[in-house]
């Protein structure tokens, strides 16, 4: 079964509409596509699904749904973010991820440029990028206590401006410390990590989440995987699916 789970649209920050996502994934042979805008973030309005409209995206998912059946299968899923507060009931299902990290009563985001978020280490942090890995994990972790999210997001997130350890190094030993603390109770707990090609697609890396030294880890301990495009529009449905098919 090829499938995709973890796709955007203009429901949140994606760039067509939910029926183009969908037509595009048969196209490209999927037998399973799923929806998945941001989740309301009271915080921050400007990327995510509008609160009044979660009802109408669920029904409009549902019709799509019914009227491709037997052609694909179509499920309402959201990307949650840590610290949202909304309910996950209307969905199939959740993806877990981390977008922001609340430091000193503001919430700051971590899919951002690099620009910003080196700001971000050297004005929450001391300019210490361990510390802001091990607040990040440990948000991350907390997946673990929430039966209702079954996948966990890009969970290294924060690497996405580090290939060859432009910022930090990702064999350090504190980074590794938080990162496995984080993956034992996401594993503990059955979480699917995600093998996410999103920032490939939009240029950001040349490999996918989770980094190589996380990713061992998660291997060695036995975790499964799915993988996720992050699509923000149609032409990266599956993108390197075939690349990267024997992670999972």
């Amino acid at each position: 079964m090829i499938r995709d789970l973890h796709t955007h649209t203009l429901y949140s920050d994606g760039r067509a509409t939910p029926e183009e996502m969908v037509r595009a994934a048969i196209d490209k042979g999927l037998d399973e596509i799923g929806i998945s805008d941001h989740v309301y973030t009271f915080f921050d309005e400007s990327y995510c699904m509008k609160r009044e409209r979660t009802g109408e995206y669920v029904a409009a998912i549902a019709a799509l749904r019914e009227k491709y059946a037997g052609k694909i299968v179509v499920r309402c899923g959201v990307e949650y973010d840590a610290y949202s507060t909304e309910p996950t009931a209307p969905f199939d299902y959740a993806i877990g991820s981390a977008h922001y990290l609340k430091v000193g009563g503001k919430y700051y985001p971590l899919d951002c440029s690099k620009d910003e978020f080196v700001a971000l280490v050297r004005g929450g942090f001391g300019g210490d990028c361990y510390a802001l890995a091990e607040e990040y994990f440990s948000l991350m972790s907390a997946y673990g206590d929430r039966e209702d999210i079954q996948i966990i997001g890009h969970f290294d997130l924060i690497s996405k401006y580090n290939e060859g350890n432009a910022l930090f190094d990702e064999t350090d030993p504190r980074y590794l410390a938080a990162a496995k603390k984080a993956a034992d109770a996401l594993l503990a707990a059955g979480k699917t990590f995600e093998i996410n090609t999103g920032a490939i697609a939009r240029g950001y890396r040349t490999v996918p989440y989770p980094t190589p030294s996380v990713l061992a880890y998660l291997r060695e301990k036995g975790a499964r995987f799915i993988l996720s495009s992050d699509a923000h529009s149609p032409q990266n449905i599956a993108f390197a699916f075939t690349e990267y098919s024997d992670c999972v």
